[in-house]
């Protein structure tokens, strides 16, 4: 478009300004070399950096392959017999576990029976010792009954007696 607009367009001046172009583009426009370099960087970047991700995607899936076939089940094979294993121990300690709490259940049940037997012993011992009291006091009560009579009959003799000295 601008070589339409240009006054030069029809004129001898065209092939100067062709070659001074080319000159400038050769001299000064480095866009289709730094261009051809860049395609040449990125065409060699791909083809190492393919190769290269192939390499790696191959090692990969030599990886996975070998887990999978090899140290996948011997894995699983060391897992189930250690979790057998495992499991077998638990469920004896588990037994285990349950047979301590039942001795320690009848053990416990053995010392509350006793425990009530002496509770009731002491309540019988105790309620022994209250009869004996109240049958004590019984004897106190009548002792002591028995003892003022007398007392009260010495003294009325007492009286009488007296009474016949004080007619004096």
């Amino acid at each position: 478009d601008r070589r339409r607009d240009s006054p030069a367009a029809g004129s001898p001046i065209q092939p100067i300004i062709k070659d001074v172009g080319e000159v400038y583009s050769r001299l000064l426009d480095h866009r289709p070399v730094i261009q051809g370099e860049i395609r040449y960087f990125v065409k060699e970047f791909e083809e190492k950096r393919g190769l290269r991700e192939l390499r790696v995607l191959e090692n990969l899936k030599n990886t996975i392959f070998e887990t999978n076939e090899r140290v996948l089940p011997k894995c699983e094979q060391a897992m189930q017999e250690s979790l057998s294993e495992t499991f077998k121990r638990l469920q004896a300690a588990n037994a285990m576990i349950h047979r301590l709490q039942e001795r320690e259940y009848e053990v416990r049940k053995l010392q509350a029976e006793k425990v009530m037997a002496r509770e009731e012993k002491c309540i019988a011992h105790w309620e022994e010792f209250m009869k004996e009291q109240q049958h004590k006091r019984a004897e106190v009560d009548e002792e002591h009954r028995k003892a003022m009579e007398r007392l009260r009959e010495q003294y009325s003799e007492m009286e009488k007696e007296l009474a016949k000295y004080v007619s004096f």
